[in-house]
């Protein structure tokens, strides 16, 4: 497993922001949509591409484009799903999926319960989405869940990432597969009840708000 720490002033500064307690949801959503795409500027760095002849208004010329099969998003949700613009803006090609994990909050343990995948990811680029990788149990899940269907190049894109969960990912994935995780900022542990600190809360609630269920 690789790991990429995105150190830009711009996205220390928009990290800033989401800390903030006081930002309000429609900022957070859209503070998050321009972090995800810079980001997804370096997640992206290896995606897989071919040549493609162009002709221009003066000649012809050889360019990029990216390959078949397009590159596949899997948000987890749901707080993944605020993720999802900013990466397909600069892979509006890719195909996506959906994945549904929650924590139970007395184990910390991720659960499944809804998936929109195909069954067969063979020679597909997965582009993983969570915000947090706090302590590592759903991204393991998720990761464990494309390997299975034979993806063997998988790219986790997530804002604040936990010591604890990036061990945890390095412990249970290994070599077996080409595996990156790409974060805007490492924080400093997680809390007794698995919150990253300083962290900036829980994500999909402060995205879309407290939902009971």
């Amino acid at each position: 497993m690789r790991l990429h720490v995105a150190d830009h002033p711009l996205i220390r500064h928009k990290v800033t922001v989401l800390r903030d307690k006081n930002t309000k949801s429609p900022t957070f959503r859209l503070l998050v949509d321009e972090l995800v795409t810079l980001l997804a500027y370096e997640a992206t760095r290896d995606v897989r591409v071919v040549e493609r002849e162009v002709e221009t208004p003066l000649t012809t010329t050889t360019g990029t484009a990216i390959a078949d099969p397009p590159p596949i998003i899997v948000p987890i949700l749901r707080a993944g799903l605020g993720m999802l613009d900013g990466m397909t803006r600069l892979l509006p090609s890719a195909e996506v999926g959906f994945l549904g994990l929650k924590r139970d909050e007395e184990t910390l343990e991720a659960i499944t319960y809804a998936n929109r995948l195909p069954d067969d990811l063979t020679g597909r680029q997965v582009f993983l989405i969570d915000p947090m990788l706090a302590t590592g149990g759903s991204l393991v899940m998720a990761i464990e869940y494309v390997l299975e269907r034979g993806a063997t190049d998988v790219t986790c894109v997530c804002l604040l990432a936990a010591p604890e969960g990036i061990a945890h990912v390095q412990e249970k994935v290994g070599d077996r597969a080409d595996v990156s995780v790409v974060v805007a900022q490492v924080d400093e542990k997680l809390n007794e009840v698995g919150y990253i600190v300083p962290g900036l809360g829980d994500a999909g609630d402060r995205l879309y708000g407290i939902v009971d269920v």
